[in-house]
């Protein structure tokens, strides 16, 4: 599929790994339609529609992806990318992990994951063509080498990356590839905010590249994805090696 003549929806595309996202396909030249709870702005100034939606919520969906057939004409490429990172100890000092803060990071990162793919997929449905779109996810190597205090982050990863293959299946039928990307430690907003040295010790742990990840190659992979018509129903790890422990 040619980036030029995508339709892209990007969630979670009004900073980090969203943003580098929407803000790639569109200098290919992509119609770009940013879903985010807010940061409009970021969205007008790389040249991207913005909706405004909780990617939780399906009537707010449904609304954000119907205005994001208006503006662009369809949808060919559905790109989740907003999620939640809380660190919680199964027990903690202060007891039990709180269920409500593992019930938000299961409904934000996997649930609202799902809960766009499926109502963008049934959009993709009507292109009426042999390849009718492309659905990637965003994943974690945390899904695969959780850390302490990852449970509810790495269970929710782990399901973006347990329900790649199926999803596959699933949509083969429509013309509808699905792959995730598994990022490791990468130099978004959220983790530019820490300490140099604790930026510097997180980067040391990577095998090669001893570096932070940028959030332009993890939109490169993206891109990369979309272009290449035999890549589905694959989680594809992007982390220098990095395995933690």
């Amino acid at each position: 599929m040619e980036l030029s003549e995508c339709r892209v929806v990007v969630t979670g595309g009004a900073s980090g790994l969203g943003a580098a996202t929407a803000a790639h396909l569109r200098a290919a030249g992509a119609q770009v339609v940013v879903l985010d709870r807010e940061a409009a702005g970021e969205a007008a100034r790389m040249g991207a529609g913005f909706v405004q939606a909780d990617v939780t919520d399906e009537a707010s969906v449904a609304a954000a992806l119907d205005h994001a057939v208006s503006v662009m004409g369809g949808i060919d490429v559905c790109v989740n990318c907003a999620g939640v990172v809380i660190g919680e100890r199964t027990l903690g000092r202060d007891g039990p992990h709180r269920l409500d803060s593992f019930r938000r990071t299961i409904e934000v990162n996997l649930i609202g994951s799902f809960n766009v793919l499926r109502l963008a997929a049934a959009h993709m449905a009507r292109n009426g063509r042999e390849r009718n779109g492309v659905i990637v996810n965003t994943a974690s190597i945390a899904a695969f080498d959780g850390q302490k205090g990852q449970a509810a982050y790495a269970a929710s990863k782990a399901g973006i990356a347990g329900m790649t293959l199926p999803l596959a299946r699933d949509l083969a039928g429509q013309g509808i590839r699905v792959c995730s990307v598994a990022p490791g430690i990468f130099g978004t907003p959220m983790l530019k905010g820490l300490p140099a040295e604790v930026q510097d010790s997180l980067a040391a742990e990577v095998t090669y590249p001893r570096r932070l990840g940028a959030p332009e190659e993890f939109a490169d992979l993206v891109a990369f994805i979309i272009r290449n018509d035999y890549l589905n129903g694959e989680t594809i790890r992007l982390d220098g090696a990095l395995r933690m422990r």
